[in-house]
Formats: C-alpha cells, sequence, structure tokens
C-alpha cells in the first residue's frame, strides 16, 4: 500500500521522509477493525518518532500517526460486522491494563500510542482496537483528522484535569500549534477571556482573528508582567502550556492566586526551574495531562459534531507530497493542523 514513512530515526527528521506504494497492508487482529484512511494529520509526536524518542517503540522504516478517519474495510474476530463501512475517527491512546497481582496495589492505566508504540495512519489503512474508534457519520474527514487527538490532549488538560468552568481568564502559550488551538476552541466553547502568546506576530495576528481576546509577542523575555497588566495585575486562572522549559518561569508567574498550571508537553525541555515559593504561597497547582480515555473522546467529539468547536486546518496535502507536510511541521511554520488527504490517487 502508499505510505508515508519514516526510513531510520535521526536530526533532521525530514531528511528520512519516504513516500513509498510497495509497504505491506496490515490486518485486523482478535478485537481489531482494518480502516481505510481518509484523512491523517501529523502532530509533533511524528516528529519524536522520527529523532527517536526514548519509549518509542516502532520498526523502521515507520509509519507514525496518530490523528486518522476513515472507513472501516474489515474487522478482526470478536468484532461486530456490522461496523464495516462506517466512517469513524481514532482514539490513538489505548489503555494498558496491569494484569492483576497478588500483594501488588494496581496502578492508573498506562496507554500505548498508535502511531508511537506501532504503525500509526499515515498510510492507506491502519488498524485500531475497536473500542478505540468513534462512528462519525457524514462528517468530512479533512476536519475530523485535524480535531481528533489535539482536541483530546486539550480537553482532558482544561477539563478533566484543570477543573475550566465558564468565564475564567486562560492564558494559552505558543498559538498556532494543533494543542494550542483546540485550547483556544474550548476556552471560548466555555465563555473564557483568553490571553495567548507567540514568538511571531503574523500568528498572534491569525489568533485575533479566531477571536483571542488578548495577544502577547514573545521577545525570549519575562513576559508575565504583560499578561498582569491585562488583567489588572490579577493573573489568568489557567495557563494551558506544552511549550516547557524556556518560558516556565514566565507561565508561574502570569497566574492569580489560586491558579492553575496544566502541561501536557515541553518541546523547548523538561528540566524546567520553578518558584516554590510562588506556588505555595498563591496556593498555585501544577497538573499534567496527556491524551484521554474514550468518554473524554466522546465529550469533545461531540462538540466537533454540533459545531460548537471546529479545528484549524494550515494546509491539506497529497500522499505524496508527505515530505511537504514534515518539513512544514518540523519547521515550525504552520498555523492549525497539517492534513495528508488519502481519497487523492
Amino acid at each position: 500500500m502508499r505510505a508515508i514513512t519514516i526510513q531510520r530515526q535521526g536530526i533532521p527528521v525530514l531528511a528520512n521522509v519516504a513516500f513509498v506504494t510497495d509497504f505491506p497492508e496490515p490486518s485486523a487482529g482478535a478485537g481489531e477493525a482494518l480502516v481505510k484512511t481518509e484523512a491523517a494529520a501529523l502532530n509533533h509526536l511524528d516528529l519524536w518518532v522520527g529523532r527517536g524518542l526514548p519509549g518509542i517503540d516502532l520498526k523502521y522504516p515507520a509509519i507514525s500517526g496518530s490523528d486518522g478517519c476513515g472507513v472501516i474495510e474489515a474487522v478482526g474476530a470478536g468484532v461486530d460486522p456490522t461496523w464495516i463501512g462506517r466512517r469513524v475517527l481514532l482514539n490513538a491512546a489505548v489503555p494498558k491494563v496491569d494484569p492483576a497481582r497478588p500483594g501488588v496495589r494496581p496502578t492508573p492505566c498506562d496507554i500505548f500510542m498508535i502511531g508511537e508504540h506501532g504503525p500509526g495512519c499515515l498510510g492507506e489503512k491502519f488498524t485500531a482496537p475497536i473500542a478505540n474508534l468513534l462512528e462519525v457519520g457524514d462528517c468530512d474527514p479533512i476536519a475530523a483528522a485535524a480535531f481528533g487527538l489535539a482536541h483530546l490532549t486539550a480537553w482532558r488538560m482544561m477539563v478533566s484535569q484543570a477543573g475550566l468552568r465558564a468565564g475564567m481568564q486562560v492564558l494559552i502559550t505558543g498559538i498556532g500549534g494543533g494543542v494550542a488551538l483546540a485550547s483556544l476552541g474550548i476556552a471560548h466553547h466555555f465563555g473564557c477571556e483568553t490571553i495567548v502568546t507567540s514568538r511571531h506576530e503574523w500568528k498572534l495576528a491569525e489568533a485575533r482573528k479566531r477571536g483571542a481576546t488578548h495577544t502577547v509577542l514573545d521577545k525570549g523575555h519575562d513576559w508575565s508582567k504583560e499578561v498582569r497588566q491585562l488583567t489588572a495585575r490579577r493573573g489568568v486562572d489557567l495557563c494551558v502550556d506544552s511549550v516547557g522549559k524556556a518560558i516556565h518561569g514566565s507561565c508561574i508567574k502570569s497566574l492569580a492566586r489560586g491558579g492553575v498550571f496544566a502541561t501536557c508537553g515541553a518541546t523547548t525541555g523538561p528540566d524546567a526551574t520553578t518558584d516554590l515559593t510562588r506556588i505555595f504561597w498563591n496556593q498555585l497547582r501544577l497538573v499534567g495531562s496527556t491524551m484521554g480515555d474514550m468518554r473524554e473522546f466522546r465529550e469533545v467529539v461531540s462538540l466537533f459534531r454540533s459545531g460548537a468547536i471546529k479545528p484549524t486546518v494550515d494546509s491539506v496535502f497529497a500522499p505524496t507530497a508527505g515530505r511537504d507536510a514534515f518539513a512544514r511541521l518540523e519547521a515550525g511554520e504552520q498555523f492549525g493542523k497539517l492534513v495528508v488527504d488519502w481519497r487523492i490517487g
């Protein structure tokens, strides 16, 4: 089958990306479905796969991709055959439940990521447990693929973990990426005032077009004073961040008393220096979050299907232009999701 592959690990990732036409076709195992891909979106995770993030468990050449929408073509043993022919959207986070052992307390589920720990969606077909596929009917596959993982990640981080409520003041860093834009859409759905940051003025301008209340240009300085000026020196109730080390100090200093710092990533590094005095004195909360379960997936996808929240799509590519999609992702030039349309021959 046709596929956009990562031939080997290395930096830059683009040097190892190749479009092929002879990749082995997958087949559905027990409890799984084989999906004919209509659209697949890229995430920063695809770069981590290409660079060899610790914990990556893929055989190279590998197919990454954790956002896929398509039509079920076949099912494995134990799966109701009436699934065949239905359009579905993937939740790539598959729960891994530890077996019960005497004398050992159970721990919360770890996850197996399709596209990170096993073959993903950047091919003509992919497989997934039927329990991780959500029927989405006659929706636009491009929009659905652009919506999935980013909005699930943002929903869990903001709603489940941080306790987002209507009317909060929310700071979103690094606007332009999928999770940041998903966070902006969710904040607007809750009627929140938003402040967004970026190193690029043009991305801030785009964010204002999409309803961002305030914008802050990140020049590599401590911009927390600007955030406080925009909030009458109060600070924000919630900071949503995936940038990490480079801006952690500004994020913490931007929080109001009782505020929450929520993180789902650290693209500039994990070893941030924090301010414990500010954390305990201002009674701040720091919460981590990653992906989301099927309950949360159903919640946020219901808002997509109703039209309440829409994804931002930067560009759509033919499969043969897969290298161009990776190039734009690796350069950080996108504003919104990069999507591959597998319906293009």
